[in-house]
């Protein structure tokens, strides 16, 4: 494997259970428990699996299992990077990971990052072309009426719709690191109406941090954009092999039932690798 991608995110898994040893509210108020997981983006198999009380933050406790799974892939793969958002942007950690891997993580909108940013001079920005999904290969459709768009606009509610997107880049050194970090930054221009009234235009910025030089600034937003497709296997661990379910009385039996039904789910990662390729259909 040329690069493994590690993705790291933690999830609320709710139960009705009021006996449940180790359960607590989150901050949305939902009782249960708060799992980590982190899974490679290669495969969408799960690394690691961890089963926490449902008040802790998303990255409580994250450190010793991305090192874990760092150690766990760097064998197979010529490269590993580590993707999360701004929960996992510890940047107490920066300089000891960057020493055995790349990463790149979501950064708070901070006035520092801000400020840098409205620094840039015009000719450091460029436009974002964002690839489709998808190319028709058929004759394409005639696109229908958007309902919603509509019914907005009748309505007089406000409306923030996205003008145009540029990216830019600057070095940064965190407080608490040592060395100087690659920060790439999106602007989004947006336009904000009320109605058929034009309010006024406001922009916003999405900031990333990373130790990958060797690619431009458009496909590191690209990198980062991608770690959301371990929503899916979140959702396949929660609502297709009932992996959350939360079916016994503690936190720690929870926890192995969690790890014993995420090996379904990997299995069935690693059998979909043994398919044999055909026409539009790519081996990872």
């Amino acid at each position: 494997m040329e690069e493994a991608l590690i993705d790291v995110e933690g999830t609320i898994a709710s139960t009705y259970g009021e006996c449940k040893e180790g359960i607590d509210v989150s901050y949305k108020g939902i009782w249960g428990y708060a799992p980590l997981v982190i899974s490679l983006g290669n495969t969408k198999e799960v690394l690691y699996l961890v089963n926490r009380p449902g008040n802790r933050p998303s990255h409580d406790g994250c450190v010793e299992w991305i090192d874990r799974a760092i150690g766990l892939v760097k064998r197979y793969a010529k490269r590993v990077c580590i993707r999360g958002d701004t929960d996992f942007s510890l940047t107490g950690n920066f300089d000891r990971w960057s020493e055995q891997a790349d990463f790149v993580f979501g950064m708070n909108a901070h006035a520092v990052l801000e400020r840098r940013a409205g620094e840039l001079s015009k000719e450091s920005w460029k436009e974002i072309r964002r690839k489709p999904k998808y190319t028709v290969k058929t004759n394409e459709r005639k696109k229908p009426e958007r309902v919603k768009e509509r019914i907005v606009e009748e309505r007089g509610y406000k409306n923030i719709c996205l003008e145009e997107e540029h990216v830019g880049e600057f070095a940064y050194r965190p407080v608490k690191c040592e060395k100087r970090y690659r920060v790439v930054v999106v602007r989004k221009t947006l336009r904000v109406e009320k109605g058929q009234m034009r309010l006024f235009d406001d922009v916003r910025y999405i900031f990333y941090i990373t130790t990958l030089s060797d690619i431009p600034a458009e496909e590191v937003v690209e990198l980062a954009n991608g770690r959301c497709d371990q929503e899916n296997v979140v959702e396949q661990l929660k609502n297709g092999v009932n992996a959350m379910k939360m079916p016994v009385r503690d936190l720690e039996s929870n926890w192995a039932y969690m790890v014993i039904t995420a090996l379904a789910w990997n299995i069935k990662a690693w059998f979909g690798m043994l398919m044999p390729a055909r026409q539009g259909v790519h081996r990872l």
